[in-house]
Parts: structure tokens; C-alpha cells; sequence
């Protein structure tokens, strides 16, 4: 499935991924497309932050950005978030989740 406008925004500050989080997974990884959402397994569970930072982490990992730099934009208590990779074009995004 393509990338659509509603998987990942560009923005002046960088790409807005909209994101569908699943808790307590065996390894954190991306997993496709969720609806209209970019899917994420975390092993963290969604304790006290645990798997928004899981994703944080992971997120800034795969694109060599500081963790500052991965920001919850909304959805922090939600499995469907919207996550700032700052300074990332949206088409980064597509090249680095092979789409």
C-alpha cells in the first residue's frame, strides 16, 4: 500500500507520522499498515510512558536522529499517535520503512 497524506504529513518542522502503537510485542519493530495508521510493535508495556518512549527510541534509531528529536505530538495516553520526526521529509520516511 502506498503512503498516503494521511500516514505521513510534511510539515515545516519535519514529518507527522500517524502511528497505531502495540503494547507488550515480543520486539519493537515497525509492522506495516494498520488502517489508516503506520503500525509499531513495542515491547514495552503502556506503563508510565514505557512504550511512547520504546517507540521514541526506536523511531530516533532507524533514522539516526536524537531522541529529542522524536516528538508526541498527540495521542500519549492512545495507541494512535502522531509522531514529529524533526527534520525529516516525508519521503525519508518512505525510503527508510521500504514503502
Amino acid at each position: 500500500m502506498p503512503f498516503t497524506e494521511a500516514l505521513v504529513q510534511d510539515t515545516p518542522k519535519g514529518a507527522v507520522l500517524s502511528v497505531y502503537v502495540q503494547p507488550r510485542a515480543a520486539r519493537t519493530e515497525y509492522a506495516g499498515v494498520h488502517g489508516d495508521a503506520l503500525k509499531f510493535r513495542v515491547a514495552a508495556p503502556p506503563v508510565e510512558g514505557a512504550a511512547n518512549d520504546a517507540l521514541c527510541r526506536f523511531l530516533a534509531e532507524q533514522f539516526n536522529l536524537s531522541r529529542s528529536a522524536v516528538v508526541v505530538r498527540s495521542g500519549e495516553a492512545s495507541r494512535r499517535k502522531r509522531v514529529l520526526l524533526t527534520g525529516v521529509p516525508a519521503r525519508r520516511v518512505w525510503e527508510v520503512l521500504g514503502h
